[in-house]
Parts: structure tokens; C-alpha cells; sequence
């Protein structure tokens, strides 16, 4: 039986997304191909259709998953300090902590990017950067790409405070934490004067 083009792209689609939220669940060496595959609700023989190895999936799903971010969370947030503001908040939210599978693929998986393959860190690489785009441009609306460090910098406080706060098992530690990584982040926007 011969499947129409759409249904390739939707099964790839749909390997992919559910790669993403494995990944950060279990981690990248966590995840093998069989385990992806029962995810997606497919044999293994399936996956080599579509990728030509569990790297190439991975970068993949890593590009897609900072794209995703950078679309339904920095681009829908509002403009100037009350987007950074509203980012930030969300971030380092309960809600984001306890939700390892849906959330930030950097606090899931930056140790594990930063060991994989050139070309998986290239993809990791080029998608940060669109995703810090969209907060340089509310640090410096007139001039984003001179606050891309500035941008990146947030970004990695906001990640290791998250990832620190998941390691913890005192809940209420963890919490404050997380209350804390926020008065940070906002007392650096103020230090920048943004309006």
C-alpha cells in the first residue's frame, strides 16, 4: 500500500515531537531507537525512512524543539522588560520544573549537547540563537544583536536554575530556588535599565 506524501511528513512529524519530549525526559543515551519508536507508535524498521541514524534524530528534534520555544513562548510574549519579565516567570515556574517532558530542551539536555556530535551542537547552536534573538530584542529594541551575549547569559542563568531546582528533593528548597533564580534574572534586566 502506497501512503500519500503528507503521510510521510505527519509520521516524521510525529517521531520527532515524540523524540523531543523522551529526550528530555530520559536524556538523549536514555532514549534508544526501539523506545523512540514504540513512542511514536511505530517499528524500528520504520525510523531509517526518515533518518539516517539516532544523531541525525536528535539533532533534528533539538532544532525543532528550540524553534518550538522560540515560536509559542519568547515571539507570544509581550515586548520590552514585561516580555523578559513574562519569560522569565514562566520559566522558572513550578509548572516549567515539574514539567520535564514539555519543557525547555536546554535545562533537559544541555550537559548531553554539549557531548554529542559536531553536528548536533551545530543544530543546538543555530536554534539558541533565534530563540535569544527574540529576548535581545526586548533588551535592545533598536539594536538586538548588541545584547545577543546579554541574551544568552539569561538564558543560562534561567537553564542551571531550573536544572539545579529539578535535582533537589526538598520541594520547599526547590521552590525558593526557583523565587530566587527570578529576583535574579529581573535584578540584571534592571541593571540593564531596560524600559
Amino acid at each position: 500500500m502506497r501512503y500519500r506524501k503528507e503521510h510521510k511528513q505527519e509520521t516524521k512529524r510525529r517521531i520527532i515531537e515524540t523524540a523531543g519530549r523522551r529526550f528530555k525526559r530520559d536524556g538523549i543515551d536514555g532514549s534508544g531507537v526501539s523506545t523512540l519508536m514504540k513512542d511514536a507508535g511505530l517499528t524500528n524498521g520504520a525510523f531509517y525512512t526518515h533518518f539516517e541514524s539516532k544523531e541525525d534524530l536528535v539533532a533534528t528534534a533539538i532544532a525543532e524543539q528550540l524553534k518550538a520555544q522560540a515560536e509559542n513562548v519568547v515571539a507570544q510574549a509581550k515586548p520590552g522588560r514585561a516580555g523578559l519579565e513574562q519569560i522569565v516567570r514562566g520559566y522558572l515556574s513550578v509548572q516549567h520544573r515539574d514539567s520535564l517532558g514539555d519543557g525547555c530542551p536546554n535545562a533537559a539536555l544541555l550537559d548531553e549537547i554539549g557531548r554529542c556530535t559536531d553536528a548536533t551542537r551545530q543544530a543546538y547552536t543555530d536554534g539558541v540563537l533565534v530563540l535569544i534573538e527574540g529576548l535581545a530584542a526586548r533588551m535592545v529594541p533598536d539594536d538586538p544583536s548588541s545584547a545577543r551575549v546579554k541574551a544568552l547569559s539569561l538564558l543560562g542563568l534561567m537553564a542551571g536554575t531550573l536544572q539545579l531546582s529539578r535535582a533537589l528533593t526538598d520541594r520547599r528548597l526547590a521552590k525558593a530556588l526557583l523565587d530566587q533564580g527570578i529576583n535574579n534574572a529581573l535584578a540584571v534586566l534592571d541593571a540593564e535599565q531596560l524600559v
